[in-house]
């Protein structure tokens, strides 16, 4: 048999192999901020239908979130901690870094501002 047959063969081989053993199942380690404020209950269902696939949430704080990742025990990362998020991805254990979200805080009043805290 030829080189280029025994590749074409095995190339063959593979691709009907592959779809047979594909990824069903992701696990996503997050934090419990993030899980408890139900984003993920209305992001993963539409996810989890378009690509076929059922995510696995683990709610933990960012440190173990990111150590169960460098362990190999969860697929993708959402957390909080940039100087963290940054060590992590320079260490090799992660790639592909994205901002999702972010915090930010408003004072809400009235504009007599009976608190005084206009300007502070």
């Amino acid at each position: 048999m030829s080189i280029f047959r025994t590749c074409f063969s095995l190339f063959f081989i593979l691709i009907l192999y592959l779809p047979l053993h594909a990824q069903t199942r992701i696990k996503l380690a997050t934090t419990t901020s993030t899980y408890d404020s139900g984003l993920l209950d209305v992001l993963l269902p539409p996810f989890e239908k378009e690509k076929n696939v059922r995510v696995e949430v683990i709610a933990v704080g960012t440190g173990k979130a990111l150590k169960l990742a460098e362990n190999g025990d969860v697929d993708v990362v959402m957390v909080h901690a940039r100087k963290l998020e940054d060590a992590f991805v320079t260490n090799g254990f992660g790639v592909n870094r994205r901002d999702v979200m972010y915090n930010d805080f408003v004072i809400v009043g009235p504009v007599s501002d009976p608190a005084g805290i206009s300007g502070m």
